[in-house]
C-alpha cells in the first residue's frame, strides 16, 4: 500500500524525470490581461510558459515541477491589489515574477512585504524602486537616456525636443531625466506633454508639436496601446521631426506596419541580436507555440531570463525559502536571448543596451550597441 502512494504522488515529465506532483513549486504572474498592457501581455506569457516548460524538461526544481499561476492586474493599481493578494494569500505562491505598469508594481509591493516572497520586476521603469524582497532584470534611465538624446544630437543634430509621457511615475520619471539630460547637453526642450495611461486622444498634443516644430520628439508611454494610438496620430499629422520611442516593442511596432517607419528605439532585446542563444530561443519558441507564436520583445524576454533567474536561484540555495533565494539572486547568472544577465548592482543588472529603428515593414534593425551598461545608484541601501 505504501509504494502505491509514492507511485501516486509522482508525474513523469517528458524528459522521463520524476518530480512530485502533490507539492509543485508555484510562480504567480500578475499581468495586464486587460488594459494597456494586454497588447504585450500574450508575448509575456508566451515566454514564462516557454521557461518553465524548459525547466521541468531539465528536472524540476529541487526534484518539484516548476507551475504558473496567471492573473490579470488590469495594467493598473486597483486590478494589481486584487491580483497580488490572490496569487500571494489565496494561491500562495512562492514567488513572483512581473511584467507590469510601475502603477502595478507599486500597488503589488506592499502584499510582497506582508507576504514576504522573492519577486522579480520585469519591465524597464523609471529607476529607484527599492524593497528587501525585489530584484530587477530589466533597464533603468541611466541606462537609456544618454543613449537615445546622444545619437539624436550627435548623429542627426537636434538641438530642440518634445518630449511625451503617459501621466504616471513612469513616464514622468524617465521624461523628467531626459529633460535634465537635454539641458546638461545644451539641448532645448521645447514642449513636454503626458495624457493619462488609458488616453486614447492626442489631437491636442500633436498640435503642440506641430506648433513648436522640434527636431525629435521622444516618448514614454505606458507599453502597449498608448504606443499604437499616439504614433498613428503623429504620422496621420504628417509631423517629419525624428522619432525615438522608450517603451515601444518590436512586436507592437510590427503591428504598426508603415506608421512604424523610421521609429527609433532602445533597449536590451531586438530578434535581430546574432548570437547563438537567441537563434535557440527564437527556434524553441517557435517550435513550442508554431503558428500562434508571438513576436519576442523588450518586455517578455526578461520575464523569460527571470524565470530562469529564479529557478537558478532556487538551486544555489537549496530551497525555497525567502531569504535563501533572495540571497542567491544577486549572485546567479543566466546567460540567455540577451546575453549574460546577473542582478548583482543594487538589485539591478549591468545590460547590453542596443539602439534599433523600424522599417517601412514594420521590421526593427539594431544600428548600435553598447555592452555592459551600468544601472548606476538604484539601491545603495539594500
Amino acid at each position: 500500500m505504501q509504494k502505491i502512494s509514492v507511485l501516486l504522488a509522482v508525474t513523469v515529465l517528458w524528459t522521463g524525470s520524476a518530480v512530485a506532483e502533490e507539492e509543485p513549486i508555484v510562480l504567480g504572474i500578475p499581468v495586464g490581461l486587460t488594459g494597456a498592457n494586454s497588447v504585450v501581455a500574450p508575448s509575456v506569457i508566451q515566454a514564462t510558459e516557454l521557461a518553465v516548460s524548459e525547466i521541468n524538461e531539465a528536472g524540476g526544481l529541487l526534484n518539484r515541477k516548476l507551475v504558473i499561476e496567471v492573473a490579470d492586474d488590469a495594467s493598473g493599481a486597483a486590478g494589481a491589489q486584487k491580483a497580488y493578494d490572490s496569487l500571494v494569500f489565496q494561491k500562495e505562491v512562492d514567488a513572483i515574477v512581473a511584467m507590469e505598469t510601475t502603477a502595478a508594481r507599486n500597488a503589488g509591493l506592499p502584499i510582497i512585504t506582508r507576504g514576504q516572497i522573492p519577486y522579480i520586476y520585469t519591465s524597464f521603469y523609471e529607476g529607484a524602486s527599492c524593497n528587501k524582497y525585489q530584484h530587477i532584470n530589466a533597464w533603468v534611465p541611466q541606462q537609456m537616456v544618454s543613449l537615445m538624446v546622444d545619437y539624436f544630437m550627435s548623429d542627426h543634430g537636434a538641438k530642440k525636443f518634445f518630449l511625451v509621457g503617459s501621466d504616471y511615475a513612469f513616464g514622468r520619471g524617465l521624461l523628467g531625466d531626459t529633460n535634465k539630460y537635454i539641458a546638461e547637453k545644451g539641448g532645448t526642450v521645447v514642449g513636454e506633454e503626458y495624457n493619462p495611461m488609458d488616453a486614447t486622444d492626442w489631437t491636442a498634443i500633436v498640435s503642440k508639436i506641430r506648433a513648436t516644430n522640434p527636431d525629435a520628439i521622444i516618448t514614454s508611454t505606458a507599453a502597449g496601446a498608448p504606443n499604437v494610438t499616439f504614433t498613428k496620430q503623429l504620422r496621420s499629422a504628417g509631423i517629419t521631426a525624428k522619432y525615438g520611442n522608450y517603451a515601444l516593442d518590436e512586436g507592437t511596432a510590427k503591428t504598426l506596419g508603415p506608421d512604424a517607419e523610421g521609429i527609433y528605439l532602445g533597449g536590451t532585446y531586438y530578434t535581430g541580436i546574432a548570437s547563438e542563444k537567441n537563434a535557440r530561443f527564437l527556434k524553441a519558441l517557435k517550435a513550442k507555440f508554431g503558428e500562434k507564436t508571438e513576436t519576442p520583445n523588450e518586455l517578455s524576454v526578461p520575464q523569460y531570463d527571470a524565470v530562469h533567474l529564479y529557478a537558478l536561484a532556487v538551486k544555489k540555495a537549496g530551497t525555497t525559502d525567502t531569504d535563501a533565494v533572495v540571497k542567491a539572486l544577486s549572485e546567479v547568472t543566466f546567460d540567455g536571448p540577451r546575453g549574460s544577465v546577473l542582478m548583482s548592482k543594487q538589485r539591478h543588472a549591468p545590460l547590453t543596451m542596443y539602439l534599433a529603428q523600424v522599417d517601412a515593414k514594420g521590421d526593427t534593425t539594431i544600428i548600435k550597441s553598447y555592452p555592459n551598461v551600468d544601472p548606476g545608484e538604484q539601491c545603495p541601501n539594500l
